[in-house]
């Protein structure tokens, strides 16, 4: 007597089979994102999300800096013309578009107007390695950058101006006192308004 073998069966074995290669995949990635959510100097939480938040406030005397940028040395203290500070990370997808923004305002103002943007994350662009003037240049290179960059190893300026998330953005009168302060993607035409009013 033959013995006949079910066609359900192959297909009820492939399904079986698809179902924990699902499973499985779904449960590493589960595992995944827990481990790197653990370690957000890994990969940071959130792009726009800061550790610390400065209690700057607009019409604040701003803190005095210095730094050296890619287009030399600049110090708050002897500017003579208002000055945007960007603050920013160069792993922070916000801040990678909003370079595209303020080189723009650069083009339009950069007369009227010192811009400076300075590091404000110990993390590089890759996300895994320590933050470094190298990574500066490459985050310059890469989102064509045109405006001053600095790299602040010992995020001082970050300290005294960084809000709630990356980049922040703050606008200083000719007089050292705050006229504007945003965080996140800032659009050229609020910013343009902002400069315009201190010019």
């Amino acid at each position: 007597m033959k013995t006949t073998v079910s066609s359900k069966h192959p297909q009820d074995l492939r399904k079986t089979i698809l179902y924990i290669t699902v499973a499985t995949i779904g449960l590493a990635l589960i595992i995944t994102v827990a481990v790197l959510s653990r370690n957000p100097s890994i990969v940071p939480q959130s792009a726009t999300e800061t550790h610390a938040q400065s209690a700057l406030k607009v019409g604040q005397i701003a803190p005095a800096f210095a730094v050296s940028t890619t287009a030399g040395s600049f110090d708050l203290a002897s500017a003579k013309t208002p000055v945007l500070l960007e603050v920013f990370a160069t792993w922070c997808p916000h801040c990678q578009r909003e370079t595209k923004v303020i080189d723009k305002l650069y083009a339009k103002f950069g007369k009227e107007v010192t811009i400076v943007g300075v590091t404000g994350s110990a993390v590089s662009m890759d996300g895994t390695t320590p933050a470094s003037e190298n990574d500066l240049i490459q985050f310059a290179q890469k989102y064509q950058a045109t405006y001053p960059l600095a790299f602040d190893s010992e995020l001082k300026v970050a300290g005294a101006y960084l809000q709630a998330g990356f980049p922040t953005l703050i606008l200083i009168k000719a007089d050292k006192t705050i006229a504007y302060i945003g965080d996140g993607e800032v659009t050229e035409q609020i910013l343009a308004a902002a400069i315009k009013k201190t010019l």
